[in-house]
Order: C-alpha cells, then structure tokens, then sequence
C-alpha cells in the first residue's frame, strides 16, 4: 500500500520508524534483529530507510603517496527495501536525495524500485557535507528536494528524461521532509512553509517533520501550514534523547533546539540521560496523539529499544 493510504484508512494515529542501513561491508543481520524487535512489538505499516551519497576522500598509500578514493559509506538502501518488503511484509520507504546524483542516476533508482513492487519514496535535498562528490554533468543533477518530487510525478505520467514511446507510468507515492523550527537555511518558518507548498502542489503526498522536542513548535507549524492551504497528513517525527552528549550533537547536526526544562534535567542527573530522554519521549508522543497527530516516525536508527519502551506506556495509558 502507500503510505498516504495506510493514514486514509487509519482508525488510530500510526507508528512508523526510519533505519540506517549497515555501514559498508557490515552485517545486515544487525538490521534484521533490530527489525525482528519492532515487528514483534509494533508491526508498523511503513519503514524508512535513508540513503547515503558517494563521498571522496584522500588516503595515505603504503609508498607514502595521497590517494583521491571515492565510496558511499552506508550502501544497499534498494536492497535492504526489498529485504524489508519479502521479509517482513511491510511497505519500505527509501529516500532519495538530490545531493551527489544526476537525475539520470535518480530515474534508475526509480525504475529498480518500480520493477521491486515498491512505491514509496521520501524526496529530499539531502545536506553537504563537503564530501559528497561534485557531479560537473552541467547541471543535469535535481538542485532542490522540489526537482526530484517533480521529476518523480513526470515519470508518474509515463514521462522519463529520455523520450521512450509507450512508456510506463510509475506510481510513487512521494513524502517530503517538514522543519517545525524552519530550515537552518531559510531565512524564517513562514519563507520555508511556502517551500513547502510549493513541493505539495509538485505533487508530494504528505509531509515527515525533522525530529523536535518541544510540541508546542509542530503543533503551530502544522497550524501555519494549514493556513498556507497545506492540506496532506503532516507526520511529526521523534528522536529520542539517550546520551548526554546528544545535547551538543542533535542542535549541531539537526538544528534544532532542545527545552530548558529537558536540558536541565540531564545536566543535573548526566548518568540518567536515558532514562530522562524515554520519559520525556512518552510525554511527546502522549500529547502529540491526544493532539490529532496523524502518526509518530520515531528516528530509531541502530537502537529501537527506547521507542519500544516509549509504545510499551502509550498503549498502556
């Protein structure tokens, strides 16, 4: 099914998670048992799983010399879908971001996932990190996340880059990324909510936010989206906190900002970060449900144990 079908028929908010794949030559097994967990818990009607450039970088060669070595670090986001769809029964969603690939790269990856029976697929920029390769194909790359959502539903109409008669329409269900506190590149949350809309009249289903902390900032975004005629499910996604450090980490990464009230808690009690972030993860998603949220997308990665533990006290409540 898609996605945007699984919300249309939904009696109760939906829970859904997002993977890493394995890092290159790791084991998928780790994958699997991680999976084998949630599906036992949860049996969640989608699973995300995120996509990773090719990035460059310079070795040191025995003779001493520097060598330019170019790989993507966390390969196999295609195959882990379809692993997830025969395995498991449950629909994947892959990203697919415009950073370091040509459209022509985007539209092969588009026809694999067709031909594999999957139809869903989450567009996005995907940030620089300076290391991703530089394409020089003069501009045949999507420059925005708006790009790809179009080049997306083109070939939903049977219109592929090159002219082929008699061509197939695909039919791509399409999520987009959503920023309760804007995007750390937009000017302010009302410039950025436009470039929203702009990629829901492309063509883009529904809409996942970045990971957040404070409720009060999704509940006025969604607000602020509906008055801008944004009419898709808006689906808030949770991080939760288990480190310390992941105070410094997530605003430096994520761009976000975390809650005096939360800050201050793991400050004085350092050795109970985990415990704390589960806590204040239940209360989100508590709220967040008794709000109207249409689902929670927990940002699980490796570790899908505080989530559970999370779901394990909604649905005692």
């Amino acid at each position: 099914m898609k996605v945007i079908e699984h919300y249309d028929k939904a009696t109760e908010p939906l829970i859904s998670f997002e993977i890493i794949p394995p890092k290159r030559g790791g084991s998928v097994q780790s994958i699997f048992e991680s999976l084998d967990k949630v599906v036992e818990k949860v049996q969640p009607p989608f699973i995300d799983v995120t996509y990773h450039a090719a990035e460059a970088y310079v070795e040191e060669q025995a003779d001493g010399t520097l060598k330019r070595v170019i790989r993507r670090k966390r390969p196999g986001t295609i195959g882990l879908c379809a692993a997830i769809l025969h395995r498991y029964g449950i629909d994947p969603v892959p990203h697919l971001i415009c950073e370091g690939f040509t459209r022509e790269e985007s539209e092969d990856a588009l026809i694999e996932l067709n031909y594999l029976g999957i139809h869903n697929v989450l567009a996005i920029r995907g940030d620089n990190t300076g290391s991703q390769v530089s394409l020089n194909q003069n501009g045949t790359a999507n420059k925005y996340a708006i790009d790809l959502v179009r080049q997306i539903h083109r070939m939903n109409q049977g219109d592929y880059i090159e002219d082929i008669i008699n061509a197939e329409s695909t039919n791509f269900c399409v999520g987009v990324a959503g920023y309760p506190e804007k995007h750390f590149e937009a000017p302010n949350l009302d410039w950025d909510i436009k470039r929203l809309k702009d990629k829901v009249d492309a063509g883009a289903d529904y809409v996942v936010t970045q990971m957040f902390f404070d409720n009060s900032a999704y509940f006025s975004f969604v607000e602020k989206c509906r008055e801008n005629g944004i009419d898709v499910p808006i689906v808030p996604g949770l991080k939760i906190l288990t480190t310390n450090n992941h105070l410094k980490s997530l605003p430096k990464y994520f761009h976000l900002n975390i809650p005096d009230e939360l800050t201050a808690e793991v400050d004085a009690n350092p050795d109970k970060a985990k415990e704390i972030g589960i806590e204040w993860a239940r209360q989100q998603t508590l709220e967040l449900m008794e709000g109207g949220a249409p689902g929670i997308h927990f940002y699980i990665m490796g570790d899908p144990q505080p989530a559970l533990d999370v779901i394990d006290f909604v649905r005692k409540k």
